[in-house]
């Protein structure tokens, strides 16, 4: 683990608001991030974000136009900031994306380059859109990859349910924070 980095990923009030299901799932996100930063593993976070007037969202993209239209993820706005049990601390890097991958319009790439960062540990709402689809990139990449199947989260439970089960152990190794925790400090 000595050359990964832990992403969360749009991890944004709106979006708890919307996607947080009661489950504790904010408390088990915050355990792997300061198990991260106690084990000396970079937390990034990733957030997406548009300029006001939205430049960047053309209308042949039904998803974010759908976005734009429930007003979600305007720079700036109070509801597109990383929710605060989960806050960057002095030190995190935090990254703005345009799109739905973490790579998509952002400079992760050059961030992670910058460390030496050769393996990523996955997590964020939604398990179908920015966990998905930043593995996908990830893997074209050649990344390392860990998914933290409980700190991720989705609106469908079952659709989560199938990534975590069965598609992601294809490319990634999939564990829960707990047994994470376990990797990078044994006790």
């Amino acid at each position: 683990m000595a050359n990964s980095a832990l992403l969360v990923m749009d991890v944004q009030r709106d979006v708890v608001a919307l996607a947080d299901d009661g489950s504790g799932y904010l408390s088990r996100l915050r355990r792997a991030i300061d198990g991260a930063r106690a084990a000396g593993i970079p937390v990034i976070y990733v957030v997406l974000g548009l300029r006001p007037g939205d430049p960047e969202v053309s209308p042949r993209n039904k998803v974010m136009t759908n976005v734009v239209r429930a007003g979600l993820f305007t720079e700036g706005a109070s509801g597109t900031g990383i929710h605060d049990d989960v806050a960057p601390q002095q030190g995190d890097v935090v990254v703005t994306k345009r799109r739905g991958s973490a790579f998509s319009g952002s400079d992760l790439d050059l961030v992670l380059r910058a460390r030496d960062v050769d393996s990523l540990v996955l997590t964020g709402i939604a398990t179908s859109a920015v966990v998905l689809s930043t593995l996908w990139r990830a893997i074209d990449l050649d990344f390392g990859l860990t998914v933290l199947a409980d700190a991720c989260l989705d609106t469908d439970p079952e659709v989560h349910r199938m990534l975590v089960e069965k598609l992601f152990p294809q490319w990634a190794d999939v564990l829960t924070v707990e047994d994470w925790l376990e990797v990078i400090a044994p006790r």
